[in-house]
C-alpha cells in the first residue's frame, strides 16, 4: 500500500478528492491528512493573492466564508470521510502549531512514500519560497508534490 501525507488548509472538493485518489492509478493509497487552516494572521497575504488573481472585490472585502468559517475539525472530517468513500484508507489531524515539524514526524512514523501539499495559490509565499511545499522539501526525505485546490 502506498502512503501519502496530504497537507491541506480547507475541506477538499469532490474534484480534489478525485485528483488525489487517482494519482497512482489502481494502486491502493492510504492517506494521513494534516489540516492547518489559514487564520486571520494571513489576511494580508490572502488579499495580495486575491489582487494577483484579479479578484479585487475579494481583496477589498473580507470574504463571507472567512467571517463564518467552518471549524477545522469539520473540514478535516469532511475530507477524511470523502477519501474513505472513494475507497482509500484515511486518518487526519488538525495541526495548530509547527506544521512542518509535525509533517516530518508523521512522514517518519508512517514511513510515508510522498507528501502532497494541496492548497489555494499563495503567490507571495511561493515567490519567496515560503509556501508549505517549498519548505517541506527541506524537511522530509520523500518527494513533495504541490497541487492547487479547486475553488468550490
Amino acid at each position: 500500500m502506498f502512503t501519502t501525507v496530504l497537507m491541506i488548509e480547507k475541506a477538499l472538493s469532490d474534484a480534489d478528492i478525485e485528483l488525489v485518489t487517482n494519482l497512482h492509478g489502481e494502486e491502493q493509497v492510504s492517506f494521513v491528512v494534516l489540516m492547518q487552516p489559514r487564520g486571520r494572521q494571513d489576511e494580508l497575504l490572502r488579499a495580495l493573492d486575491d489582487v494577483a488573481l484579479g479578484r479585487l472585490e475579494e481583496a477589498v472585502h473580507e470574504r463571507e466564508e472567512d467571517s463564518a468559517a467552518t471549524p477545522a475539525d469539520q473540514a478535516l472530517e469532511h475530507t477524511v470521510e470523502k477519501l474513505r468513500a472513494s475507497g482509500s484508507d484515511a486518518v487526519g489531524h488538525v495541526v495548530a502549531d509547527n506544521p512542518l515539524g509535525i509533517l516530518r514526524t508523521v512522514v517518519e512514523d508512517t514511513k510515508a512514500d510522498e507528501v502532497i501539499v494541496l492548497t489555494s495559490p499563495h503567490f507571495v509565499e511561493e515567490f519567496f519560497h515560503r509556501d508549505w511545499a517549498s519548505r517541506a522539501r527541506h524537511k522530509v526525505g520523500v518527494p513533495v508534490l504541490k497541487l492547487f485546490a479547486h475553488d468550490v
